[in-house]
């Protein structure tokens, strides 16, 4: 049993990635099923975003209120990923309605995409500071919401929506996340000290969880992928496009980590990265797809959100290197 369990935990971000594509599959090459493909698809994206709720209020258990200060690199992530989304969104204003723009609707979200408020999990396995992720992922979110309804409409005009209307639902989609299980998570920390550190015992098993909310999103990716396929060519540049945004990402991260951190940072020989560059590479490297895929099938193009699938996988299949790597130098 323990080997076991111990091969589910090495194994658990492809294990989860196959379980989801698989279970959509199943169920989408099954006609008999077809009558509640809606319902299944609420209960996925609600299942998903309760689990989200619940992994950060993990984050927030184990992050204390003393530590969430603002870094360097926060603020180069922030510019980064504000002025790419403006930069790409002022190109697409002027680019006719066809492939091309699609592509550029592709990279706005795929740069713009608050972090995933599971990111703590992986930067906290890999040795990051789950603190600083924390602190990210609310000012990412805050500047989201505001940012994309600025932005979008002036690509995607619409006649229904205005400004504010794209604020509060966005807003929706965001803050019951954040707020929540940050409300409860220090109402503990400051009211229940015995229960918060039980709590804090507890939150390496949040990585099995964070599998589970893995497989559903899993799910919910392959559907758009599925339900959304724009034809060969077209399905060709959004693959290229996800991939090169989730490399640029990791990639521009970790960089604007080594650039801040400090000359004394601790760093062992086996550990030829710094907590840091880790934690600043998956803050600006992992997204928030499921958002991501909202967001594009209902103000965006709907064939963009196939980019939020992608990037799900993508992005996946790097936090497994990441952590592979991580334990093999361990072993060495």
């Amino acid at each position: 049993m323990r080997k076991m369990i111990e091969y589910i935990k090495d194994w658990m971000l492809p294990i989860a990635i196959i379980t989801g594509i698989s279970a959509y599959l199943i169920f989408h090459f099954t006609p008999a099923l077809a009558p509640i493909g809606p319902v299944c698809h609420e209960i996925v994206s609600e299942s998903q975003r309760l689990l989200i709720g619940v992994l950060l209020f993990f984050q927030f258990v184990k992050a204390s209120p003393h530590d969430m200060g603002l870094r360097r690199w926060h603020l180069y992530a922030l510019l980064f990923q504000s002025l790419m989304f403006i930069g790409i969104a002022a190109i697409a204003c002027f680019v006719p309605d066809n492939g091309l723009k699609i592509l550029l609707e592709c990279a706005m979200l795929c740069l713009i995409c608050p972090t995933a408020s599971a990111a703590g999990v992986i930067t906290d396995k890999l040795g990051g500071r789950i603190a600083d992720t924390v602190t990210y992922i609310v000012i990412i979110n805050s500047l989201a919401t505001f940012l994309i309804p600025a932005v979008v409409p002036l690509v995607r005009p619409s006649a229904e929506l205005g400004f504010w209307q794209y604020v509060l639902a966005i807003a929706w989609k965001i803050f019951p996340l954040l707020i929540c299980p940050c409300v409860l998570a220090w109402m503990i920390r400051y009211s229940m000290p015995k229960l918060q550190r039980a709590l804090m015992r507890f939150s390496p098993k949040s990585f099995y969880i964070w599998g589970v909310c893995l497989a559903l999103a899993m799910v919910l990716s392959t559907r758009a992928l599925v339900t959304s396929f724009p034809g060969v060519w077209t399905s060709l540049g959004i693959v290229v496009v996800s991939l090169l945004c989730c490399a640029l990402q990791f990639w521009t991260g970790r960089l604007f980590g080594r650039m801040t951190e400090h000359s004394d940072e601790e760093s062992s020989a086996l550990e030829s990265v710094s907590p840091t560059a880790i934690t600043a590479g998956q803050a600006l490297g992992q997204k928030n797809t499921g958002f991501l895929i909202w967001l594009g099938y209902s103000y965006m193009t709907p064939v963009t959100s196939i980019a939020g699938g992608l990037y799900a996988i993508f992005q996946n299949i790097f936090n497994s290197l990441e952590l592979y790597q991580k334990k093999t130098s361990k072993k060495q």
